[in-house]
């Protein structure tokens, strides 16, 4: 059972549902991601999902990818998010960190290096993206010695799709909220409570839902019904919104607090 297993377990027992922020690595800047990593957890974020900047993120929308270009200007690789989960770690936080990342960069670093590195930077999940289940075979057994949980993306489909993903999961199972990629939502699709219940009945683990959510009467809604909640895209408009404040000295630490209450006010 790795920390984010642990993490689920002890949320359980409060009757608690995990917030699960999402960032993109590297915007504006390393040293600054470290601080905000820092601010989520002081917020009250559960888990995290470290954002690897990539330049044809298919699933994310624009303000995603407008961190990913900042990030990829700063020259962050999918070396340097681990070792930014590393500093992290380093400065004190404690919560489980789950690496988001498209799967080619996996493969440009070999399978079994990559696997050797993620459980040296102590990150218990991966999700990527864009690799289907029809060939997720390796990265699933590699996942599975090292014990880092692969974690699928299931959108609503049909039942026995579903259950064929849930049935290959582990960690938790995140539902997608919204049909298309990432950003925030002042609606979902039609059936969303329904198709949650659906990935309900074919597992056991967690479930969890995002895209689109931005929200706190959003994440209360979906708290009734998940195990974790997903906050990507309005985070990271947050975080754009106040660049300004955190690339001046004298103004930082207001535009770390002014993250920091952002994320304290989806807390439920």
């Amino acid at each position: 059972m790795n920390l984010m297993d642990q993490t689920f377990e002890l949320l359980k027992s409060q009757n608690r549902t995990a917030l699960i922020p999402f960032l993109t690595i590297g915007d504006p800047d390393l040293d600054t991601t470290v601080e905000i990593i820092q601010a989520l957890e002081a917020a009250g974020a559960d888990i995290l999902e470290l954002g690897v900047p990539y330049s044809d993120p298919l699933a994310d929308g624009p303000v995603i990818q407008r961190a990913s270009e900042r990030a990829l200007k700063q020259g962050v690789t999918i070396r340097t998010c681990m070792e930014t989960a590393m500093k992290a770690r380093q400065a004190g936080v404690k919560m489980p960190f789950i690496l988001f990342t498209y799967y080619n960069p996996v493969l440009q670093m070999g399978l079994p290096y990559f696997f050797e590195q993620v459980k040296a930077h102590d990150i218990s999940g991966l999700i990527i993206p864009d690799l289907p289940i029809e060939e997720s075979g390796e990265v699933r057994r590699l996942a599975d010695e090292s014990g880092v949980s692969l974690i699928p993306l299931v959108a609503p489909t049909s039942h026995e799709r579903i259950a064929r993903i849930v049935g290959n999961a582990s960690g938790f199972v995140y539902c997608v909220s919204s049909l298309g990629v990432t950003g925030e939502r002042a609606t979902f699709h039609q059936g969303v409570e329904e198709f949650i219940q659906t990935v309900k009945k074919y597992t056991t683990l967690p479930v969890a839902v995002g895209f689109g959510i931005s929200t706190r009467e959003q994440v209360e809604h979906f708290s009734e019904i998940c195990d974790g909640v997903v906050v990507g895209s309005a985070i990271v408009r947050q975080i754009e919104s106040v660049i300004p404040l955190l690339s001046n000295a004298s103004t930082k630490q207001e535009g770390l607090l002014q993250i920091r209450n952002f994320v304290a006010q989806l807390k439920v």
